[in-house]
């Protein structure tokens, strides 16, 4: 490596010092390739992260009818399965998934729930713990297509069945599941479905899912995946087609996944009628409005209805079903194909609901289409009730409810909106996109987080996002460590799930894309991503694999240190030198050191003594004096003149130009004190004060993980530099990131505590005009 000396400063040609001061790795290299700990490549799954030439995956198809008994909230229901064998493998016995077991009083969920005692219990909370609720599945019988009784064993959530012979490759075996169980009241027992009783109209509210038993997985790199449902780990599904029967009481409306069979039987010509104007409209049509769903509240019929549905290619099947509910829907044309948006809501989530919610849907997959796949179902529906938020094909549950007056704030707006948009989004990741969400939750709920992310900022410009900026994450990041998980972990022993599961992955995938990536290049990594799963079962291996193989992105580093461990950014400038190359002339040298001689201050002791000592003994005997005492060793001669003239001729015209140019050199120390590396965004403020930003890839940690010195050359001199000042890498701690230092603004506020919450602003708005509390009375939707 060539070397230049300019006033003793040794500047390597690369810019930075010699690679044997920076090799000095501690522990772990955080650059270490990440094939030693992802599967091994084979015919079912690439290197590339694309699925090989013999990957295959298993189907199942259901016939379902079930009831829902609206006096004693319940369900009964029988079912068909037909199970395809696409493996390679002879299968002698069928896991099948009981979810709803996660409500038996015995279940391993309740035995295994940690929990203090506190001073003060919530009613609630005691109602849990004294709850003798069972609502777990009763299974009646198990039968094969020849009504033969096959033998089956329940454990906690999941059934094993016996088959009389085993299933052969390219083989199907059909067999009937009868049973029935208590539907639980959402309000009470937390859950991913339930019912929502309504005091002031005595009606009840149903969101209904995980009704029926459901095949597990069996796939190539994990065999049966019956990992038992303990509360976190969601469902892993195989893809087949869906006829389902729900019989309702008579004035219910229903809503439910894939398309309406009957409609001329269970819905009025005027219902018909309003829905295929919805088809073509550009904003929602109501189908029931909330006059005739308040009317319907009132009335109690005494027969029932069946609405038949169906769904193709689908890996589960969601309903809901209320006299209560008003129904808006508009049609969009999304790649060439119609979309029916929907909503399903009481009054009670009015006027948010009738403004927002099937807009929100349409939007949303518009949006979700262009950053993966087109959206190739018919249906997208959000229904609002008791369940806060959670998904399945085409439909969806989700909270929101402005107060009684209709009045909301902010928060609940857009936390409204957000939930839809994550709800929605959740067709995409994981009900095409088919991850394992019982054992890999990141996979689900982070990647659909960071498409949520992007979907919330074309909705309205600065949209408060929760998650996705990377500053929302450091605190979480900053935590003890003990405290945290790192993303590849079981989905149940995930600490601090939100931020473990949706926060931090969807910020990684943020961070690629503005930071490490670049837009154009994540974009097209992701979207093949997507094109390459859709209706597939994709791994972590095969996420990591394609985002590299589409991007010619080494990403092993970053991989490793966001997903694998529980490292955090905090990158530090230490300090920062500055250099200026000498001009070897003496004129323009010895003057500069006379000005700094002068600049420089006086000691304590220097002062002190030009006031203390009148006089020195020198002074006072000036007999002592000799040359040296008027000697400058700045001052220029005749014979510094020559030996610089003499010099020059030794240097060729361009050397001769380098000592002569006004450029500025900067050592800056930097040093990773949270472990995880990361690009340094650095911003240098020049004299002039214009700005100027460069970004340097984060293999600049490859030589030493933990320390590392950068020189930046620049033509204009800098007065300060900072790293990540847009905040972009999820750094920690702001304070070490300036040189020189900048203090960190705060403020604090004096308050008195309240005893009860404050009103919102449209009600303040309200009690403070008259007029404004008319125009801001309750709508009943659009």
């Amino acid at each position: 490596m060539r070397r230049f000396l300019f006033a003793g400063l040794v500047l390597a040609v690369a810019g930075q010092l010699p690679a044997v001061a920076q090799n000095t790795n501690s522990g772990t290299d955080k650059f270490a390739q990440l094939e030693t700990m992802l599967p091994t490549p084979n015919s079912y799954r690439t290197a590339s992260g694309a699925p090989g030439s013999d990957y295959w995956q298993q189907r199942a198809d259901y016939d379902i009818k079930v009831t829902l008994d609206d006096a004693r909230q319940a369900i009964t229901g029988r079912e068909t399965i037909t199970y395809t064998n696409l493996s390679p493998d002879a299968l002698p016995y069928l896991w099948v998934q009981l979810d709803q077991n996660i409500f038996e009083q015995n279940s391993i969920t309740n035995a295994t729930q940690v929990g203090s005692m506190q001073d003060k219990v919530p009613f609630q909370a005691l109602e849990g713990m004294l709850s003798d609720f069972d609502g777990g599945f009763k299974i009646e019988s198990v039968t094969g297509a020849n009504g033969k009784a096959l033998k089956t064993v329940v454990n906690n959530t999941m059934m094993r069945v016996d088959l009389p012979s085993p299933l052969q490759p390219r083989q199907s075996v059909s067999f009937n599941v009868k049973w029935h169980y208590n539907i639980n009241d959402q309000t009470k027992i937390n859950g991913r479905s339930g019912y929502e009783y309504f005091a002031d109209d005595k009606n009840y509210l149903y969101e209904i899912a995980q009704f029926y038993p459901r095949m597990a997985v069996y796939s190539d790199n994990q065999g049966w995946q019956h990992k038992q449902f303990l509360g976190n780990g969601e469902f892993t599904l195989p893809f087949g087609d869906y006829k389902v029967s729900i019989t309702a009481p008579a004035d219910h409306i229903v809503g439910a996944t894939g398309t309406l069979q009957n409609a001329s039987q269970v819905l009025s010509s005027t219902q018909q009628r309003r829905f295929e104007q919805a088809k073509n409209a550009k904003k929602p049509v109501l189908i029931v409005s909330q006059e005739e769903a308040v009317k319907n509240e009132a009335n109690r019929a005494t027969g029932t209805k069946t609405w038949n549905f169906a769904a193709k290619n689908v890996r589960d099947f969601a309903w809901a079903s209320s006299r209560k509910f008003i129904w808006d829907a508009m049609g969009i044309n999304q790649d060439g194909k119609q979309v029916m948006c929907m909503s399903y809501y009481p009054k009670e989530g009015n006027p948010l609901w009738g403004q927002y919610s099937t807009q929100v849907v349409a939007h949303t997959i518009k949006t979700y289409s262009k950053y993966t796949i087109p959206y190739t179902y018919p249906v997208a529906i959000s229904v609002h009730g008791p369940v806060g938020g959670m998904e399945y094909p085409m439909l969806c549950f989700n909270g929101g409810r402005p107060e009684k007056d209709g009045t909301y704030s902010a928060e609940r707006k857009y936390g409204m909106i957000s939930v839809i948009i994550h709800e929605v989004g959740h067709n995409f990741f994981p009900m095409i996109i088919n991850s394992d969400e019982r054992q890999w939750s990141w996979m689900d709920e982070g990647l659909n987080s960071f498409v949520q992310f992007l979907t919330e900022q074309e909705w309205e410009r600065n949209y408060p996002s929760r998650r996705g900026e990377p500053r929302n994450i450091t605190a979480y990041m900053a935590t003890d460590k003990t405290l945290q998980t790192p993303i590849m972990i079981n989905s149940e022993s995930a600490l601090q799930f939100g931020n473990n599961a949706y926060g931090k992955p969807a910020t990684a995938l943020n961070i690629l894309r503005e930071t490490v990536m670049g837009r154009e290049l994540f974009d097209y990594a992701f979207k093949t991503y997507a094109t390459r799963w859709a209706f597939k079962h994709p791994t972590p291996a095969d996420f990591f694999r394609t985002m590299e193989d589409a991007s010619a992105v080494d990403l092993d580093w970053f991989w490793r240190g966001w997903f694998y461990t529980v490292d955090h950014t905090d990158l530090a400038l230490e300090s920062v030198k500055s250099f200026n190359v000498s001009t070897k002339n003496p004129q323009v040298e010895n003057q500069r050191l006379q000005q700094q001689k002068a600049a420089a201050p006086q000691s304590i002791t220097a002062q002190r003594n030009a006031t203390d000592i009148k006089q020195t003994l020198v002074e006072e005997k000036t007999e002592l004096k000799d040359f040296y005492n008027g000697y400058d060793p700045l001052a220029v001669t005749s014979a510094d003149q020559q030996r610089y003239a003499a010099y020059m001729k030794t240097l060729s015209p361009e050397q001769q130009q380098r000592l002569g140019n006004t450029q500025n050199f900067y050592e800056l120390s930097l040093r990773n004190a949270g472990g995880l590396v990361m690009p340094v965004v650095l911003q240098m403020t020049y004299a002039d004060n214009t700005q100027e930003i460069q970004t340097i890839p984060a293999e600049i940690w490859r030589k030493n993980n933990e320390k590392v010195t950068k020189i930046i050359v620049t033509k204009k001199p800098v007065i300060s530099f900072v790293i990540d000042p847009f905040q972009q890498t999820a750094d920690t701690d702001l304070s070490n990131n300036a040189f020189p230092r900048q203090p960190a603004a705060s403020r604090f506020e004096l308050f008195q505590q309240q005893q009860q919450a404050a009103p919102n602003p449209m009600q303040q708005a309200a009690q403070a005009s008259p007029m404004q509390k008319m125009e801001q009375k309750p709508g009943s939707g659009n």
